[in-house]
């Protein structure tokens, strides 16, 4: 089994559209994402991380300028360059994820949801959710650099 972690590209090896028209459809796509993923800090339902991936993926075809950006942020660099290297998130990460997803979505489905059927959806999406994140390994919690 390959143990090797992928690195981040230098700007010169990103695939980068060619065509200009393309390259705007990357960038946009790449804003849009990122503006749902900040969304997502505050709505339980709406994931940030898969967001911020997918503006990573696409600001690698249309800016390298935004994708190290992205990358050397210091609040949302740190789990986009884990998940590219290992493919884990923080134990942290997964029980604030959890904990809030059960307070926000069981105080809506408690308190401000009338009908029955919508207040399944929500318990079954927020089940979802939460069997998707306690599926993802989980990162050691003291790695060290070598």
């Amino acid at each position: 089994m390959n143990d090797q972690k992928p690195e981040i590209p230098s700007p010169s090896e990103l695939p980068i559209a060619q065509n200009t028209g393309v390259r705007i459809i990357w960038l946009s796509a790449g804003m849009t994402a990122v503006v749902l993923g900040i969304i997502g800090l505050f709505l339980p339902v709406l994931p940030t991380t898969p967001f911020l991936l997918l503006a990573a993926a696409c600001f690698a075809r249309s800016s390298p300028r935004f994708y190290h950006a992205l990358l050397n942020h210091p609040v949302v660099g740190p789990p986009i360059r884990q998940w590219r290297e290992d493919r884990t998130i923080p134990l942290k990460a997964k029980i604030l994820a959890i904990s809030l997803l059960v307070l926000t979505l069981g105080s809506t489905i408690l308190f401000v949801i009338p009908v029955l059927a919508v207040k399944l959806l929500l318990t079954g999406i927020g089940g979802a959710v939460i069997l998707f994140l306690l599926r993802i390994p989980t990162r050691e919690s003291h790695r060290r650099s070598s």
